[in-house]
């Protein structure tokens, strides 16, 4: 799949690097010039200049592009971004630093897909907002773990199995457990993983994508079309 993310800030720069090393197509817009260069030299494909301005964006050939996140520290430019990328009938994420506008941007932000904001979910909720699908970023606990909501696919190669069979990384553990249609509750070692069931999971960052392919499976783009 192919996104474009505008601003390159912490978010935007952890956005791509997720992005990327699930092997798909990112284009950063930032007029920094300094991170430009930073960038480009960590392998990304960036384009210098201002996501908010029209002729910028439609360079990027949008009518191919997937999702435009708007991940700037300015929501003003985020705002014309999404607007701008949702004529193109791109899916949108737009980033809002401020808390205290949740009610106005809940009311005048109707036409944008998904709204992040970064201190409570961080980088991955910003990538899950675009691919959509079956995982869900419930927090950032800290600079280098998740705490993640997965859904059990029909795909996935653990579906059958009782979460006492579940290996997961070192690095990763199972906190909550949810079947189909069901609370959460603690996780029963004996319960088996079937089609819709849930699993809670806190995980360190460079685990994040294994996790992903034991619980869930390998994402399908047809399958991204549900949202988190």
């Amino acid at each position: 799949m192919r996104f474009v993310i505008v601003g390159a800030g912490r978010v935007g720069r952890r956005t791509a690097r997720v992005l990327r090393e699930e092997d798909h197509e990112v284009v950063i817009v930032e007029p920094d010039v300094t991170k430009v260069e930073r960038l480009r030299k960590e392998g990304f494909t960036v384009v210098a200049g201002d996501g908010s301005d029209e002729a910028t964006l439609l360079e990027q050939d949008l009518e191919t592009v997937d999702g435009v996140a708007a991940l700037s520290g300015d929501l003003a430019v985020n705002f014309l971004v999404c607007m701008i990328a949702k004529r193109h009938e791109c899916r949108t994420v737009l980033r809002v630093d401020d808390d205290d506008r949740e009610y106005i941007i809940g009311k005048y932000a109707d036409d944008v897909d998904e709204v992040i904001y970064p201190e409570r979910l961080g980088a991955i909720a910003a990538k899950n907002a675009l691919v959509g699908g079956s995982v869900r970023a419930v927090a950032d606990i800290a600079h280098n773990l998740q705490l993640l909501e997965l859904t059990v696919t029909p795909g996935s190669p653990m579906r059958g199995y009782s979460l006492s069979e579940l290996e997961l990384p070192a690095d990763a553990r199972v906190l909550a457990f949810g079947k189909e249609g069901e609370q959460l509750d603690l996780p029963d070692a004996d319960a088996s993983l079937e089609a819709g069931d849930r699993v809670v999971v806190i995980a360190d960052f460079d685990v994040l994508r294994e996790v992903e392919q034991i619980i869930v499976g390998e994402t399908d783009p047809a399958l991204a079309q549900g949202g988190v």
